[in-house]
């Protein structure tokens, strides 16, 4: 049998759908569409027999120009799929990715959809009468694979989980530390350069030794956090090697971001920077220790917004260096 799951967001959306991925894998062989923001995700992912990446124009923050020669092109190369899983947010609609499934002759498509998806999806799944739309996303996930006739195999506690990591040794230096990881998605997602910078001194002070970590584009700022107190990884690491930095640590301090789920798929217990623009009973940490921190009642809430509407950002900047030194040793 042959499979294909789709999510077609970032990297921390894409480590959501692992277990249904390994759900699946037990009896399919599993191509997995992704993003382009989130293909090194969906590159260790265990279970995954091969990857495919589309940027597609109804989901991407900065979409391409719908082309017709581009759709023809994707609905040709999914021909010969006995079933589909789409996973998307609650934001987001599986309909028009059914639609090219079915026009490229998919059996059997599952799906949760708010909407009347008619003949488009053959296993539905309705919000807030078939499943909880508060759960966590690595559960309506694998709910989805459920209603498709996938279970996880024996032994498989449907964590959050990645491809073995490699051995990130050489780049840590002497063990144990812990990681300050202060970039994020987007901007109201992120706790302030200063703040992030104060608790790597505070959790120096308390006595742990703090890596930083970030992507290529985030040197500067992961310079301006690690300042003379912490070893500075910033752009050092590929996304399999972050993973690596990830697992052997302590704790790792993050918002809201792909990281946070990396972390949580390496099984580090989380200081979560949570930005409650989104809820976190859906997007926190999934499946281990997690401290989230943050007002999760401020104005923002549930907005989704990508600025932080308020002056100061007040959900995160609340937080103090000393909360986090006191999250890190509850969690350590």
């Amino acid at each position: 049998m042959k499979a294909v799951v789709v999510r077609l967001d970032s990297d921390g959306d894409v480590l959501t759908a692992g277990p249904a991925v390994r759900a699946v894998a037990g009896r399919a062989e599993v191509t997995f569409l992704c993003g382009p923001q989130g293909r090194q995700a969906a590159d260790i992912l265990p279970g995954v027999a091969e990857v495919w990446q589309w940027a597609c124009p109804w989901i991407l923050a900065d979409p391409p120009d719908v082309s017709t020669v581009d759709i023809t092109g994707l609905v040709t190369r999914l021909a010969g799929f006995d079933v589909a899983l789409v996973l998307t947010s609650f934001h987001q609609s599986p309909l028009p990715m059914a639609l090219l499934l079915r026009m490229a002759g998919v059996r059997r498509i599952a799906a949760i959809s708010t909407d009347y998806p008619g003949s488009l999806v053959d296993h539905r799944i309705r919000p807030g009468i078939d499943i909880d739309d508060d759960q966590p996303e690595p559960l309506k996930a694998l709910r989805v694979a459920q209603a498709a006739g996938f279970t996880l195999p024996l032994g498989d506690n449907g964590g959050l989980r990645v491809r073995t990591p490699p051995d990130t040794g050489e780049l840590t230096g002497r063990a144990p530390y812990v990681v300050v990881h202060p970039g994020a998605s987007v901007p109201a997602r992120a706790w302030s350069p200063d703040r992030c910078a104060e608790a790597v001194i505070a959790l120096s002070e308390a006595g742990h030794r703090v890596v930083v970590t970030g992507a290529p584009d985030e040197k500067e700022l992961t310079a301006r956090v690690a300042g003379a107190d912490a070893l500075d990884l910033g752009g050092r690491t590929t996304f399999p090697a972050l993973a690596g930095v990830l697992a052997g640590a302590e704790a790792v301090v993050v918002g809201n971001t792909g990281p946070a789920h990396l972390a949580a798929a390496v099984g580090t217990p989380v200081v979560s920077l949570f930005a409650p623009v989104v809820p976190a009973s859906r997007w926190a940490p999934y499946g281990v220790p997690v401290a989230v921190l943050g007002d999760q009642q401020a104005a923002c809430r549930d907005t989704r917004a990508t600025q932080c509407p308020l002056a100061g950002h007040p959900c995160l900047n609340s937080i103090t260096a000393a909360d986090v030194v006191a999250a890190v040793r509850r969690l350590t």
